[in-house]
């Protein structure tokens, strides 16, 4: 049941793609575009600024874990190490595609279930998931950030989709981060900040 949790929230975004505004209802798939096409201000360019922090976030600290914890659960009934992992490139597919940029061919979902306790291929899966996203946002257009979008079972517009999108990436990260501490894994910007905190603290002495 908890597995089966991961694909019935992609088959939920699936038909939050299908019943989006009627300005995507009937436009074929888009396919991302290439990274010369970033824009460089704008409502989009600050979203994508934060899907690549979140990015480096979840890929760091998904590297940080070690691979016999993937199966990790703090109890039953609850998403493990790996299925947080693997529940985020399922979120990335989903809402792409409810932004009008359908998945890879051949990519499917259910397979999702399977590889939450793999490290390896649940991280190079992250890394794959944000790529396709970032080119979602690409194919979207400026001027239609206005227009009405359906996110997360709510009524909104592309503009406040982003920030839907940005709460869901925060809620989970603080789930990975709580997990990997239980673990007795700090996360790889906090031990980095605690090593130069400490380095100008030496500075500071002599």
């Amino acid at each position: 049941m908890r597995l089966m949790s991961i694909y019935l929230f992609c088959l939920m975004l699936f038909g939050l793609g299908r019943t989006a505004a009627s300005n995507a209802q009937d436009k074929p798939a888009v396919r991302p575009q290439s990274a010369a096409a970033a824009p460089a201000t704008g409502a989009r360019a600050e979203f994508l600024a934060e899907i690549a922090f979140y990015e480096q976030r979840y890929v760091r600290l998904a590297e940080a874990v070690p691979a016999g914890k993937y199966s990790w659960r703090p109890g039953e009934g609850v998403r493990s190490i790996g299925e947080v992992y693997t529940h985020i490139v399922a979120a990335n597919y989903g809402v792409a595609r409810a932004l009008g940029t359908a998945p890879p061919p051949g990519f499917d979902f259910k397979s999702l279930m399977s590889i939450a306790s793999d490290k390896a291929k649940t991280v190079q899966a992250l890394k794959d998931s944000f790529a396709h996203f970032r080119g979602a946002i690409l194919a979207l257009s400026d001027a239609d950030l206005d227009k009405p979008q359906k996110m997360f079972g709510q009524q909104t517009t592309q503009r406040g989709a982003f920030f839907m999108i940005t709460g869901h990436f925060g809620e989970h990260l603080g789930q990975s981060i709580a997990y990997a501490r239980m673990n007795s894994v700090v996360p790889p910007w906090t031990e980095e900040a605690k090593k130069q905190e400490e380095k100008q603290s030496e500075k500071l002495k002599n």
